[in-house]
């Protein structure tokens, strides 16, 4: 997808994400800088102070949308979606007709996330990602680090944020277990598949990320929800990797055990996640297809799929289990 290298920006990939036994390595983000309800962090919780980059296709991105909506916040945290597909210069920004729902950048006019990325050093080395968060009063980044990004949204707005807690005290050590399995072994997991350069990386992957999957199956044919009878963090950072995962990981990335339409239990949580109030507008499945099925590493012809196999709207049996 290309990267940065001191400030330049070039058609390469980062050597560091490539292991010696062919496995890939994300890169760790750079940017992590925090926003705080008093300011202390220097970056203080105001309506209309900050802005997010982001591309509908990317899952870690589309995290930020979720609690975005979910915490009642659209009114104040501007936001720039990328069109999708992957460009010569990475995300993209434009009024574009055929997107109508992908918002070209008004805060800065930047018509590439790297120009972000120079604005706010010039010198930077390193990947362009979504999500990004950028500080109008500052004009910098803030964070580029989605976990992070979400735990400020759901934590820091107070008075300008609803009261939803996502990461309710009691089970945060539950959550935070969860998330690390889930991270490694689907989140990642479906990228470790999808751009190992080995027999013997794509394997392990493979088997951990349908090990997972069984073991996540399991859970939620007891429970509700992944942390219990209540919604929290770890199922919305759970979600963008399965609505993604039969149009794009399935096949593309070879990922193709089963599809989450084959597992009874994430099928239907997936579908009452989706229809959560507020969700469906967050999610676009036809950019998924787009997006992926863009990567030219694997898939280097660059034809585009026409079919969007899935329903996320049909209905869900979740209310057996008590909630």
């Amino acid at each position: 997808m290309g990267v940065l290298i001191d400030g330049q920006w070039r058609d390469e990939e980062l050597p560091q994400e490539r292991g010696q036994e062919g496995d890939f390595r994300r890169a760790d983000s750079r940017f992590r800088d925090r926003i705080t309800a008093d300011g202390s962090s220097g970056f203080k919780a105001e309506a209309g102070r900050y802005h997010l980059y982001v591309a509908h296709g990317c899952p870690w991105a589309h995290r930020t949308l979720i609690f975005r909506a979910l915490k009642n916040l659209a009114g104040a945290i501007s936001v720039a979606y990328a069109v999708p597909g992957l460009k010569d210069e990475g995300w993209m920004y434009e009024a574009n007709a055929a997107f109508p729902d992908c918002t070209p950048d008004t805060v800065n006019g930047f018509r590439y996330l790297h120009q972000a990325y120079t604005a706010s050093d010039p010198h930077y080395t390193g990947k362009v990602t979504v999500p990004t968060l950028w500080d109008k009063k500052t004009r910098r980044i803030v964070n580029n680090e989605s976990p992070e990004i979400i735990r400020m949204l759901n934590s820091e707005f107070k008075g300008i944020a609803n009261d939803l807690d996502l990461y309710p005290s009691p089970l945060r050590a539950e959550i935070d277990r969860i998330n690390d399995v889930v991270y490694a072994n689907v989140n990642n997991g479906v990228y470790r598949c999808g751009f190992a350069r080995t027999q013997t990386a794509y394997d392990a992957a493979y088997d951990a990320l349908f090990q997972t999957l069984d073991e996540l199956e399991a859970r939620l044919g007891r429970q509700r929800y992944l942390a219990g009878r209540q919604i929290t963090e770890a199922d919305w950072r759970l979600f963008p990797t399965l609505v993604r995962f039969d149009v794009a990981y399935f096949s593309l990335f070879k990922c193709n055990r089963q599809r989450i339409a084959d597992f009874p239990n994430l099928s239907n949580y997936m579908r009452e996640l989706y229809q959560t109030p507020g969700i469906a507008a967050t999610v676009k499945a036809r950019y998924y297809v787009i997006n992926y099925w863009s990567i030219k590493r694997v898939n280097p012809t660059g034809i585009i799929p026409k079919g969007t196999p899935v329903d996320y709207g049909a209905p869900h049996d979740r209310a057996r289990l008590a909630a």
